[in-house]
């Protein structure tokens, strides 16, 4: 019975609204006479320049145009406003200025798909052998600059195996390696500015090296002695240096993501040729404080290099198990924001995508997202053991 009524409700609505309808008008464009149409009625392509809202009447949202209409037209077609009734076709093209945009209408009813068809592609720049790829765009370096690339991961590597053995003795109570993952550090750390603001994680050491902080200033932080500028306040890998432009490290995860929008923001204000870029795992993806950051950066125009970590792993917990989208550098779209993937294995592709990256975050002033695909080579700290590591 009910859909019986409604039906015939209908039947009598829609005949109501026909027989009030005004006969339809050739437009005479050029008049300047402004007329409404329904936003969902057939609206001219000449009116689609430059459409606005008109929400005053009944909480109905119209398209106001200049057809060319007369006055009289415009007032008999208000009266439809009751009971409106589109002619609005298949192809039709239409379009209104919401507060979100300007968008066009559709007939048809179309879901967006959940993910690409096609994964995004890794950039890189050296294949399995170490040579050149050809018909590849990278940034030239020096052989100078590429011999202390290679001297520093070098180093980085023999500083983590002193403190991973130091950890095993039971001299400091905590360590994390960057073994697997030196490229990220050196190459990405060379690609930047003295100026530019570092707010790490805890799995980059190897930037902090880069920029100066010798072997004794991480050996006072790890063993937490007097010489250490925290006085063994924190926890051992917790590096920081105001000196360097390298933030405290943070245990919560994903925390300091919108202070380096901040940080870009500040740099931005003061107008320096500078910018900042923050390191975070895949599972920081999952926080919070990412999705806040990314929206903080891209609304600010804030110019801060996102540098996402992708082992596969946080902690215990695989990528399969934290995400349905196409890893993480896809994610930037949605904010508005420019991503690029790339083979963290390459020192070469890390350094070309963050000198590009930085370049146009400084001069553009825009957020990037990088999103490095990495292989971690160690447990994820050294509270593990083999027989106790969900890696085996």
């Amino acid at each position: 019975m009910a859909s019986l009524w409604l039906a015939r409700a209908s039947s009598q609505l829609a005949r109501r609204a026909a027989a009030r309808r005004p006969p339809p008008r050739p437009a005479r464009h050029g008049s300047g006479q402004p007329t409404s149409s329904w936003f969902l009625g057939s609206v001219p392509q000449a009116a689609l320049g430059s459409p606005a809202l008109d929400t005053s009447r009944r909480g109905f949202c119209s398209v106001r145009r200049f057809a060319g209409e007369s006055s009289a037209a415009a007032a008999a077609a208000a009266v439809v406003d009751e009971e409106p009734e589109s002619g609005f076709a298949a192809g039709d093209q239409q379009a209104v200025d919401f507060p979100g945009g300007k968008v066009s209408f559709v007939a048809e009813m179309n879901f967006l798909p959940e993910s690409t068809r096609e994964r995004i592609n890794c950039y890189r720049v050296l294949d399995d052998d170490g040579r050149t790829i050809s018909g590849s765009r990278f940034q030239e370096v020096s052989r100078e600059l590429a011999l202390k690339m290679y001297s520093e991961m070098v180093t980085l590597q023999i500083m983590d195996t002193i403190f991973y053995e130091a950890q095993r003795q039971g001299r400091i109570s905590f360590y994390l390696t960057s073994n697997g993952e030196e490229a990220i550090n050196i190459a990405s750390a060379a690609a930047l500015s003295m100026d530019d603001i570092v707010l790490p994680q805890y799995r980059e050491p190897g930037v902090l090296l880069w920029r100066g902080f010798t072997l004794q200033e991480f050996a006072n932080q790890c063993f937490g002695n007097k010489l250490d500028y925290g006085k063994g306040r924190q926890m051992p890998i917790h590096y920081g240096s105001n000196r360097l432009n390298y933030f405290t490290v943070s245990s919560p995860i994903a925390t300091q993501l919108p202070h380096a929008v901040g940080a870009a923001y500040s740099l931005k204000m003061d107008k320096k040729d500078a910018c900042a870029i923050t390191y975070f795992g895949d599972g920081g993806t999952s926080e919070g404080d990412f999705h806040a950051a990314l929206n903080f950066a891209a609304v600010m125009e804030a110019p801060v290099i996102f540098f996402c970590r992708n082992n596969g792993w946080a902690i215990s917990t695989p990528t399969t198990e934290q995400f349905r989208s196409d890893g993480v550098v896809i994610r930037g779209q949605a904010y508005g924001i420019r991503g690029i993937r790339v083979d963290g294995n390459d020192a070469l592709a890390v350094y070309s995508a963050i000198h590009a990256a930085r370049e146009m975050a400084v001069t553009e002033g825009r957020p990037i997202l990088v999103e490095v695909l990495s292989r971690s080579m160690e447990f994820h700290y050294l509270k593990c053991t083999k027989k106790t590591s969900v890696y085996n």
